[in-house]
């Protein structure tokens, strides 16, 4: 089969039928023999200092085996808090979270003992008799409040809760204020939010004594960054420690951070000399799982009488909660995004992190990007509403064209490159979503619903997003001695098809039969480095290591059949598990017999003089990003008596580079607009003032069901990326980048008859309701 014929089609996942048949293998499925389970204690308090802990009680109960403190862990441990944080010079603080807490608790959820026992319900039962003496402390729970010199300290031995602050600037932007013939302002607050992935976060860990190997199963996303730290904190070689990401229930962003219950459970495991077990529940993954959000943005935006951008400037402050539990990249992700999708001349934006006493925040889907784009298309909407202009015609005089690709914008990016967009045609992209939704006669079909007494609105939200963060993800190609092709990669499968992708390209070049692959992720014994799965950059990082490894082994076999045929290499090719000529299938030799031919033979040659052994590993290393973008329009009908929005249909045109499997991109397209659709409408984590949780349960905070899902269409526009010779760029974090924003600006389109203005997210029925009654009056 000539290589090229398998990437591009929508081939049936290979995933698939392991979780249909009930064969998957998720981490509360491993069971090992003499297992025991544990459970954590949590403090129920947001803030207040550890006067002793009692663990007596508890260890009496039968079935326990074990309590442990901090005060019995650290011993073992190289370091007693969990260094994780992303590098930046912009912290004010270093606040890493501790293995246990031990002298003070900084939100509801830290962890403070583990207890461990035959089974669960034993844990649990032994858990609630651990007495801690607790002394409340003053709560910080607003990140603004926060911020002021008197406000209370998240961390008693802390100054101030100002944990980093940096900018983003460029261009002069003081004289493009002063010179605009219009200044708008606005400011706008976007809410903290959970991932809740179906699976929650879970670890089971056996140690060896025999072979001194220390084995960790654990429910995440970053496997090979787990090992290290695994290995960095029990001070072991990395020959000893293998960790394992078994099938995953979702991940969505909160499964890449490294947490306590990683280094805790597998120390327990060592100490114990028996394989244990804990499995997070729902209520627990409210408080104890890492969380996003919590924005407010005062901007201004300055423009000429065309609508064309001067500049835009403003400040944001940032929920960071209560420890650094991945760095600065969220709101460093917010600022950099803002400008992007269009022609922006000046620009400013003074970023502050603060400290709270609520669950730490690190990136979900979209990781500050929604939140961006939302800031930046309200602001265009505020344009187009001042000037008199449709909202359409304010985003094509100002997004960036076809003909400046590439196009360098003069931000730096984390590691210190600039943004550069690599490809696209972001007009044209707008102008297909306008033209397949009839924006143009909308008005019309308003005025008809208005007339029935139905308030039906649209809105428009340009994206770019970007995707494939290096530097690498590695990839090893294999044939075996029966024929079969293995392919290894650091990256990890999460529900996103990243087996089937891989299995597609690595079959592009070997045979074309997908049955002949067989694909490992996520095993730290299987390969040697990795990263694994975030920032929406499997496709680009080990799909291309895993193209170019393909093609090394392809190479390879092709120039061994030929010495062992004695035929040129031109007139050979691989069609399913052989080599044959050309047209001749009939002709030819199996790719076992290869494999062993080169796994040679005493005293003799290998054929073609060839080095042993058929198998490449690849590390493509990739250090700019590469940009999808894309065009959404949302259309929605609002109750204006109960403040219910009903989206009725949703479509976007989205450019994701070249696409492996149209199939795999839709799926993960459609994924995450109903994740913004959660966003926009539904998902809603409270606190009280004393940053208690108040959101618990999903009678409180409510996701998205299949009722809620409207018509989904999506257009697909290609155009490929220069960065990488697939061409390929990330998808699966671009439906949920604009979907808050074309919502909110449809939901205000519907209630402009009552002058009503929206600048959170999410918007509850409730809030449209005050909206209603707060605007210039009922219609």
């Amino acid at each position: 089969m000539n290589p090229g014929g398998m990437v591009g089609k929508a081939v049936p996942r290979i995933e698939d039928d392991a979780l249909l048949r009930g064969r998957a293998r998720f981490v509360d499925d491993i069971h090992l023999p003499g297992m025991l389970e544990a459970a954590f204690v949590r403090s129920p308090h947001a803030h207040a200092a550890i006067r002793g802990i009692d663990t007596a009680a508890a260890a009496a109960v039968p079935g326990v085996v074990a309590v442990f403190t901090a005060g019995d862990l650290v011993p073992h441990l190289t370091a007693e808090r969990l260094v994780v944080g992303l590098p930046s010079p912009s912290y004010r603080l270093e606040v890493d979270r501790p293995v246990l807490a031990s002298d003070e608790v900084v939100h509801v959820g830290e962890p403070v003992a583990i207890v461990v026992a035959a089974s669960r319900y034993v844990a649990e039962d032994a858990a609630a008799l651990v007495e801690i003496d607790y002394d409340p402390l003053p709560v910080a729970e607003n990140c603004r409040d926060a911020l002021a010199d008197d406000a209370p300290r998240v961390h008693s031995r802390e100054p101030h809760n100002l944990v980093a602050a940096f900018d983003m600037a460029y261009g002069d932007i003081d004289q493009a204020f002063a010179r605009a013939p219009h200044v708008l302002r606005e400011s706008f607050w976007q809410h903290r939010g959970v991932a809740h992935s179906m699976e929650c976060r879970g670890v089971v860990a056996a140690h060896d004594p025999i072979g001194n190997r220390l084995t960790v199963w654990s429910s995440t996303q970053t496997p090979h960054p787990a090992k290290r730290l695994i290995c960095a904190l029990l001070g072991r070689d990395d020959e000893e420690v293998r960790v394992v990401a078994p099938d995953l229930g979702g991940g969505f962003g909160p499964k890449l951070v490294f947490y306590p219950e990683e280094i805790v459970v597998p120390l327990a495991s060592i100490l114990l000399g028996r394989p244990v077990k804990w499995i997070e529940d729902r209520r627990e993954h409210f408080v104890a799982t890492t969380q996003e959000r919590d924005q407010y943005w005062d901007m201004a935006i300055a423009i000429d009488g065309d609508g064309r951008i001067l500049g835009i400037r403003g400040s944001l402050i940032h929920d960071h909660g209560a420890y650094t539990a991945r760095g600065v990249n969220v709101p460093y992700g917010s600022a950099v995004t803002v400008p992007l999708p269009y022609n922006v001349p000046a620009y400013r934006l003074d970023v502050k992190l603060a400290l709270t006493n609520k669950v730490p925040v690190t990136p979900i889907r979209g990781a500050g990007q929604p939140q961006a784009t939302f800031v930046m298309e309200r602001l265009l909407d505020r344009v187009a509403r001042e000037l008199g202009l449709d909202r359409a015609e304010v985003r094509r005089r100002n997004l960036v064209h076809a003909d400046q690709m590439p196009c360098e914008k003069p931000l730096k990016l984390r590691g210190g490159t600039f943004v550069a967009l690599d490809s696209g045609d972001f007009p044209t992209a707008m102008a297909d979503v306008l033209a397949k939704t009839g924006w143009a006669d909308f008005r019309a079909r308003q005025e008809a619903a208005r007339a029935a007494g139905r308030h039906i609105g649209i809105g428009l939200a340009n994206y770019v997003e970007g995707t494939g963060r290096g530097p690498f993800e590695p990839v090893k190609v294999r044939v075996t001695s029966n024929g079969r092709i293995r392919v290894a990669s650091g990256a990890t499968a999460m529900g996103q098809s990243t087996q089937t992708m891989l299995a597609q390209i690595v079959a592009d070049q070997l045979g074309g039969d997908m049955a002949n692959v067989s694909v490992t992720t996520g095993d730290t014994a299987a390969i040697n480095l990795g990263f694994g799965g975030f920032n929406s950059r499997q496709a680009v990082m080990a799909g291309n290591s895993a193209h170019a490894a393909a093609m090394k082994v392809r190479k390879k076999i092709l120039k061994a059949a030929s010495a062992m045929l004695e035929v040129a290499e031109d007139d050979l090719e691989i069609v399913g598990t052989r080599v044959a000529l050309k047209g001749v299938s009939e002709h030819g030799i199996a790719l076992g017999a290869i494999a062993r031919a080169l796994d040679g033979s005493p005293g003799y040659k290998l054929p073609g003089d060839l080095e042993p052994g058929l198998e490449a590993e690849e590390h493509v290393i990739v250090h700019d990003m590469a940009f999808s973008s894309g065009s959404a329009v949302a259309e929605v009908e609002v109750d204006v008596d109960t403040g219910a929005v009903t989206v009725t249909r949703f479509t976007l045109a989205h450019d994701c580079g070249r696409m492996i499997n149209p199939m795999i991109v839709d799926g993960q397209v459609v994924g995450g607009i109903v994740h913004g659709i959660g966003n926009a409408l539904f998902e809603w984590m409270g606190f009280d003032a004393e940053a208690q949780p108040v959101t618990t349960n999903f009678g409180e905070y409510l996701l998205v069901t299949a009722t809620e899902i409207p018509e989904i269409e999506i257009l697909h526009r290609q155009s490929p990326s220069p960065l990488n010779t697939l061409g390929v760029k990330g998808v699966g974090e671009s439906g949920v980048i604009p979907t808050p924003a074309a919502i909110i600006s449809a939901v205000e389109d519907a209630l402009s008859p009552y002058g009503v203005r929206i600048a959170q997210a999410p918007v509850s029925p409730a809030d449209i309701i005050a909206l209603i009654n707060g605007a210039s009056g009922r219609a």
